[in-house]
């Protein structure tokens, strides 16, 4: 074998498996064991951090001979030998060819001081020389990457980490043209320059400019290709090049064998080349008519011609080119057909510029099966909608969109062949197949599959699978949150509530481990924050942990608009309060509708429309009805003894009551109440998380009721109390279900969790919260009261506050109404901000910036 990267490392530990009799010699020109090069950028922040790649004894075994740094010259086909640049002749029956690929130099004048992002070798030397640019100049060196894919994106975010000041140029429109379409792309241009980095699209660099000294000094950039492109130039102390890559065959150029049209080894579906015993594999392959540069391909083909050197008949069919990845903070996932060209294709999208969010899903003309997917800001559907590439959709496209706000997506098993690993090529079947053999924990199944051993982006799913399947078991499920926390979300909500940490970072850092969460525990702990500290749910950088609906303080629909729901106490409500709605509703052209929840919801409000709606109804003495929220959604009444001849008990001023209470209650799952005036039960209170129903001798009390898709029944917890009593339970039993419940449980599956744990889950429910056996029933009422004293409406709050209202601007300069047509902006390239009074009389006298009047521009706008 020649080469010594990831898919020579995956072809040695596959072959291993069918073969430890014949010899493999592995001829590598670098000095290094195997390593990841895909986390190559992680040496930019640790820089002695070992890449070494999984199993690393493979390169102990008696049949393998790996060779370092040494490289091959000359292979003689007819002799079947390779020479190497060590004096060695290597002889082989059988030669794999996995050389890689090069970074490309790009042919300008001065390109030969340019860096390249490619081996360890390349971090190291650009730490070194911004640490001697920083101590030389005495300032941030001036950082050039040409080139805005994924490895361009990662040169800048670890120079910029390094302490210098980035800027990438790239040809195209917008960044990761490959990975994301246009819409997502100029996203991606503006979240990167939020994150430090600066850009310039359209540019193509023409040459490296030195000083007397031959430093850097600065690069000239064209507009376009020709003669009569403009040009300019950009101060630079440092370059790097990372603008593709070449297939590194160099070996058999002279040797007859056929080389594709850019490049790499013409093999067929086997991997097989013209010569019957040379192979090649990863990017120096030319296979199914081109050349792949991501890991699932080179591995596919690693896997394909180690069992055919063994006897088998393994070929490639075609590869998953799926991408999902994480940089400073950006989410970004691409799938499929990215940019909707099948024909007839319907593309369905939601664009929230102002939250930094757009998704889009490709399907086929009835809208039926996927075919492809863009996510960018927040790919929390990823994971679940690529397996289906192909496949019918088990619900309405829009669903997945509203994914994030957990309720739109089914949770469905998906079928045994569907591929849950890309890199790996490992299937759901397969993850199954492993937890059934004894691998009940993630990483035994890492261990046993190779699932989520590269990127990584797969373990959130592979954690799913792993607990339906122990369910269908029979087997106790590991409650363990998610990699990133060994606690279970009851336990992680104690260790919160025992500390004083109100971020994510430092709860990370104190309780979990790894550099970043995932979209299961980031959503978490962003809930329990909420249930323990009563404070705002977006600030102190919580906004960003939220799904979609909290985040936006909104109620995302299935065409990217959003609902409006008031809270109506048990559904009582004012002649002047409904005239307000109607009032909104026909103002801004809003569907309406009496819900379910025996609310009036308007639909149809855009993002930015969302502040000017809430502060007529603050004003009118509405506040938020949580319909977005995790939370109390309401209390559903009857009539009651006010008005029904059947009524015993004043349902509806018990129910405003009950609602008042616990108004605003974040827990692990939304949670409705009904109040009925007697046992004919108008209101349903026995299907509703708490049912309180009049009898002639008090309230009688039900627990754990659901409705939805799988209803529950409630259960009755206790009979004939008074109103004090009940709320006392009702108190308990709430912080009780929020301190113990796991992850988005609803209370009806969380009493099922009890029965089997304690045999009776009502029985344990009177135990801990009548007579007291825990010892915690005090405490459990304290921080209820807590609650109800510190509660605060989250949209009087939001309008109380600019810095908040930012959140929800349509455009990057939002001006005060009352001066919105004369007001003065600069006009900079990467921001728009108010004029200064110096700046406007400089105008005036024909000097200073440029400035434009009353501008107005959309927030994530194009250049």
């Amino acid at each position: 074998m020649i080469g010594g990267g990831p898919a020579a490392w995956r072809f040695v530990r596959a072959f291993l498996k069918e073969n430890t009799t014949d010899t493999v010699t592995v001829i590598s020109e670098e000095d290094h064991v195997p390593y990841d090069r895909v986390a190559l950028e992680k040496l930019f922040k640790e820089p002695t951090k070992d890449l070494t790649l999984a199993n690393p004894e493979i390169w102990e075994a008696e049949t393998v001979n790996l060779v370092r740094g040494v490289r091959a010259t000359e292979l003689n086909r007819k002799n079947r030998t390779v020479t190497a640049d060590n004096g060695e002749v290597y002889p082989f029956d059988e030669l794999v060819l996995a050389t890689g690929s090069r970074a490309v130099k790009i042919p300008i004048p001065g390109s030969e001081v340019a860096h390249t992002f490619r081996t360890i070798e390349d971090v190291q030397t650009m730490v070194s020389e911004v640490a001697r640019l920083k101590e030389k100049l005495g300032r941030a060196p001036r950082a050039i990457v040409v080139g805005g894919g994924l490895l361009g994106l990662e040169a800048a975010e670890g120079l910029r980490d390094l302490g210098a000041e980035p800027t990438i140029l790239d040809v195209a429109s917008w960044l990761l043209s490959i990975e994301v379409d246009q819409g997502g792309g100029h996203l991606v241009n503006s979240l990167i320059r939020e994150a430090g980095i600066d850009i310039e699209t359209g540019a193509f660099i023409s040459s490296i400019n030195r000083d007397a000294d031959g430093e850097v000094s600065s690069v000239s950039v064209a507009d376009g290709m020709g003669d009569e492109a403009d040009v300019h130039n950009l101060d630079a102390d440092l370059v790097c090049m990372a603008a593709g890559i070449r297939p590194n065959d160099q070996l058999v150029q002279e040797t007859g064998l056929t080389l594709g049209e850019r490049g790499g080894l013409v093999v067929n579906d086997h991997c097989q080349s013209e010569d019957e015993h040379i192979w090649a594999i990863g990017e120096v392959a030319c296979v199914l008519g081109r050349t792949w540069g991501l890991v699932a391909p080179a591995n596919q083909m690693a896997d394909a011609v180690a069992k055919n050197l063994n006897g088998g008949d393994a070929f490639v069919e075609e590869f998953d080119i799926a991408t999902k990845l994480k940089f400073s903070g950006l989410e970004v996932g691409g799938f499929g057909d990215r940019r909707g060209t099948t024909a007839d294709a319907l593309e369905v999208m939601y664009i929230d510029p102002t939250q930094k969010i757009y998704q889009k899903i490709v399907t086929s003309p009835d809208a039926k099966t996927l075919l492809g997917g863009v996510f960018v800001g927040d790919a929390s559907p990823f994971d679940a909608l690529k397996p289906l590439l192909g496949r019918e959709l088990p619900a309405e496209p829009a669903a997945f969109l509203s994914a994030a706000g957990g309720e739109g997506a089914p949770d469905t098993e998906l079928p045994d062949d569907a591929i849950l690993c890309s890199c790996n090529n490992i299937s759901f079947g397969e993850i199954r197949e492993a937890v059934a053999n004894g691998n009940q924990d993630v990483p035994s199944l890492k261990a046993a599959t190779t699932a989520g051993t590269q990127c990584g982006s797969c373990v959130p799913m592979i954690q799913k699978t792993l607990e339906q399947q122990m369910k269908k078991m029979g087997l106790t499920v590991n409650k363990s949150l998610c990699e990133h926390f060994d606690f279970s979300r009851a336990e992680l909500f104690t260790a919160i509530k025992a500390t004083t940490y109100n971020d994510f970072p430092s709860i990370l850092k104190r309780f979990g481990k790894g550099e970043d969460g995932c979209a299961i525990c980031k959503p978490t702990v962003a809930s329990i924050l909420s249930s323990t500290r009563n404070s705002y749910p977006l600030d102190g950088g919580r906004g960003g942990l939220q799904e979609t609906n909290d985040r936006n303080l909104g109620n995302m629909q299935k065409d990217g608009t959003y609902s409006v729901i008031p809270r109506v106490p048990g559904g009582e409500i004012t002649p002047e309060k409904l005239a307000v709605i109607a009032e909104v509703g026909k103002e801004y052209g809003l569907y309406t509708k009496i819900n379910g929840a025996q609310r009036i919801g308007l639909y149809g409000a855009r993002l930015e429309q969302l502040p000017e709606i809430w502060k007529r109804f603050v004003d009118a003495g509405f506040e938020s009805g949580q319909a977005y929220g995790k939370s109390l959604r309401n209390v559903k009444s009857c009539i009651g003894s006010s008005w029904c001849r059947f009524g015993v008990g004043d349902s509806t001023t018990f129910a405003i009551e009950l609602e008042n209470r616990y108004r605003g209650l974040r827990s692990p799952h939304k949670f409705k109440m009904g109040v009925v005036g007697c046992n004919r039960e108008c209101a349903e209170a026995q299907n509703k998380d708490v049912g309180v129903i009049a009898t002639t001798n008090g309230w009688n009390l039900y627990f754990a009721g659901n409705g939805g898709s799988n209803p529950a029944h409630g259960r009755l917890f206790a009979k004939d109390l008074d109103k004090e009593t009940l709320i006392k339970y009702v108190d308990r039993y709430l912080m009780y279900y929020i301190r113990t419940a796991d992850k988005l449980q609803r209370t009806a599956r969380w009493a099922e969790d009890l029965d089997e744990q304690y045999g009776d889950a009502i029985e344990h429910l009177q135990q801990v919260l009548v007579e007291d056996s825990l010892g915690i029933a005090e405490e459990l009422e304290r921080d209820m009261q807590e609650h109800v004293d510190t509660y605060e409406d989250e949209w009087a709050a939001t309008l109380a506050d600019p810095d908040r209202l930012k959140r929800f601007r349509a455009f990057v300069n939002e001006p005060d109404a009352q001066d919105e047509d004369s007001r003065m902006y600069v006009l900079e390239r990467d921001q728009i901000r108010p004029a200064t009074q110096e700046e406007i009389a400089a105008h005036e006298r024909g000097e200073g910036p440029v400035l434009v009047a009353g501008a107005r521009i959309p927030v994530g706008a194009p250049e």
